[in-house]
């Protein structure tokens, strides 16, 4: 195992960051509504999430076992950062919803680690969530333009909006019940 995190805290982590970060986005709607519309081309945002991400990685490399390949570390590890610095350098259209389908991959390992082995069947709401990620994460890389059109559609109609806030606190709210279940 690479993280030593429960399932426990892996539901409380989600469900909570679910409920709260939907919550802001019923309160706070317009600045929400703008920030999502401006984040798929936003350079700041890329450059934050990518360089995240090019770091989880890389300390992935630098700390997992590699088997056969661990006398290559420093190569592989040379490489990550220069594909890092040249996808920083060459790959800014989109660079934003790339990042952030990267650590939607990055993160699924530890949440799906998780709930590994484990007996309880309400464990398969968390992983069923987290395989969406990976869906969603790989057509973000390959296909950065359908997030964009995704927010659009949802930020075009206050119901639709109303509907997907309350569909992330429900669901976050799921999670924290299936907590609270694996307890008793």
């Amino acid at each position: 195992m690479i993280y030593s995190l429960n399932l426990e805290a892996a539901l409380l982590a989600v469900g909570a960051a679910l409920i709260l970060s939907h919550v802001f986005a019923l309160v706070a709607g317009a600045s929400v509504r703008g920030f999502l519309q401006r984040f798929p081309r936003s350079t700041p945002a890329g450059v934050i999430l990518f360089v995240a991400a090019v770091g989880w990685f890389a300390w992935l490399v630098g700390t997992t076992d590699l088997g056969e390949f661990t006398a290559m570390r420093g190569k592989f590890l040379f490489f990550t950062l220069a594909a890092g610095v040249l996808m920083l350098r060459f790959v800014r259209e989109f660079l934003a919803v790339r990042a952030l389908g990267m650590l939607l991959l990055l993160m699924a390992e530890p949440l799906l680690e998780s709930a590994w082995m484990r007996p309880e069947t309400g464990r398969l709401w968390l992983v069923g969530l987290v395989y969406g990620w990976i869906v969603a994460g790989l057509f973000f890389i390959g296909t950065p333009y359908v997030l964009r059109d995704a927010v659009q559609w949802v930020t075009a109609a206050g119901w639709r909006w109303q509907a997907a806030a309350w569909s992330g606190i429900a669901y976050g709210g799921l999670l924290l019940g299936v907590r609270a279940s694996l307890g008793s």
